[in-house]
């Protein structure tokens, strides 16, 4: 299927094969997406030249030599897109956690930081009859939350900008190529 059968049938699907609370609960429904399969494709068709590996095959290379020696070093700008794909958007996920996860120990970094938030938003009532002692208890409580929810969201971070700038050349090139037809 080239688009999500939805919600509901996801949810029954993961249920039904019993990957609730696993980690194959948050890995599996984003494994493979089909718009980075036709990328992928496209790039390919459009940069792996068939002589090269006609030529190879002459030469008397097995097919896993052709991957292994033709392919594979000419297709590490797609491999690297693709990571960086696949990664940012595993990384970003919190909605599978919210969905398929009931333990706390095992929710990723993006589900801890939006109950950060969310506790945070839902102490800042300001409809609360305090005094001023318990005012000012309650203003150094979010003064200590915004503090927490700002260094949660540098670290969710960090590796993404870590990563970026090594993977950033293959970034452009892969994406490029694999959409101009030649």
């Amino acid at each position: 299927m080239f688009v999500s059968g939805g919600l509901i049938p996801s949810y029954i699907l993961i249920t039904n094969l019993s990957l609730t609370d696993t980690i194959w609960a948050m890995v599996l429904p984003g494994a493979v997406s089909v718009y980075n399969l036709i990328v992928v494709r496209s790039y390919f068709e459009s940069s792996i030249p068939e002589e090269l590996i006609e030529s190879a095959v002459v030469d008397g290379a097995s097919y896993f030599d052709i991957f292994r020696l033709i392919i594979f070093p000419l297709s590490k700008p797609i491999i690297a897109v693709m990571a960086l794909f696949y990664g940012i958007g595993h990384w970003n996920q919190f909605f599978n956690a919210l969905l398929y996860l009931n333990d706390r120990d095992k929710y990723p970094l993006q589900m801890i930081l939006r109950e950060i938030l969310v506790i945070q938003d839902m102490s800042s009532n300001p409809n609360l009859n305090v005094t001023g002692e318990m005012a000012e208890f309650i203003y150094s409580q979010q003064q200590l939350g915004q503090v927490i929810k700002y260094g949660v969201m540098i670290v969710s971070t960090l590796p993404i900008i870590i990563i970026y700038p090594f993977l950033q050349r293959y970034f452009v090139k892969g994406v490029m190529v694999g959409a101009i037809k030649g």
